[in-house]
């Protein structure tokens, strides 16, 4: 079994937030609070250690109480220089990633993703929902061995960032859940107003 301890939480708020207008996604509020700290709650109590990987407001973001490392890569390269970043700096032999904006995340993601991963001898357990019939998978929401580090930066170095294609190179296992809503995410101002007031 894959012990809480053992495993390193990455909130992924490095993006550019292009469809919310540029502002830094992670620092927009819901309920009153910015995203990034809804995340910081939820995945705290699973997970032993926790980081977040942001690239502007760095004081804004180091104000929530955890380490804040800003991409290794330049230039934005999406949500695997996020993996990048906090595979670089983890320090236990699991890390897991959510991003900033879906503040409703089951709370028994990890261990779910935890028991998946052991129970398949997997490198990587990523989330998937049905939805209409069709199972999309969630790659953002992922846990990882933190020995897949040499791989990723192999894959980035040769100038690709799609992650569903470097994941097809490792040994993956997708985990199904339920509740579709629960990984609801708020890409634009709209959505952001449209998430649930309570979960």
């Amino acid at each position: 079994m894959i012990e809480t301890k053992d495993i390193t939480g990455l909130i992924l708020a490095g993006g550019r937030g292009s469809r919310m207008g540029g502002v830094d996604k992670g620092l927009q509020n819901h309920r009153g609070v910015p995203l990034a700290m809804h995340a910081l709650l939820r995945l705290s109590p699973q997970v032993g250690e926790i980081m977040i990987n942001a690239n502007r407001n760095l004081g804004a973001y180091e104000a929530m109480g955890v380490p804040v490392w800003p991409d290794t890569l330049s230039d934005y390269a999406g949500p695997l220089a996020g993996f990048l970043t906090g595979l670089d700096h983890c320090e236990t032999p699991y890390i897991v990633t959510v991003p900033c904006d879906s503040p409703l995340f089951p709370t028994d993601l990890v261990a779910r993703l935890a028991q998946a991963l052991d129970a398949n001898d997997a490198e990587v357990a990523m989330a998937a929902t049905l939805e209409d019939g069709v199972m999309q998978v969630q790659p953002v929401f992922c846990l990882m061995k933190s020995e897949v580090l040499e791989s990723l930066v192999r894959f980035t170095q040769s100038g690709q960032r799609k992650i569903d294609k470097w994941t097809a190179s490792l040994r993956c296992v997708e985990v199904a859940f339920d509740d579709a809503q629960a990984f609801t995410n708020a890409n634009t101002p709209d959505e952001l107003k449209a998430l649930p007031q309570h979960g």
